[in-house]
């Protein structure tokens, strides 16, 4: 019996492909690439390259040091 190989189209960096800005006062943004608990999304499942993902990690970042987003979600 033959099997399929499994084929995951890779994903394109959101940031690149639509040239959005990155900011990091723009909250609604940086949410989408935390987690429930907080964490920030890794590389590989968000599908940002490693330029832009540098930088939202730096966004993120500085937009918890500033109290825009915390740390880590309430139980």
């Amino acid at each position: 019996m033959e099997r399929g190989r499994l084929f995951q189209r890779r994903r394109l960096c959101r940031f690149c492909h639509d040239s959005t800005p990155l900011d990091y006062k723009d909250v609604g943004l940086l949410r989408n690439f935390l987690t429930e608990r907080g964490r920030i999304i890794p590389r590989r499942t968000s599908g940002n390259c490693l330029r832009h993902q540098r930088r939202l990690t730096v966004a993120i970042k500085r937009a918890r040091q500033i109290a825009l987003l915390s740390f880590a979600e309430e139980r």
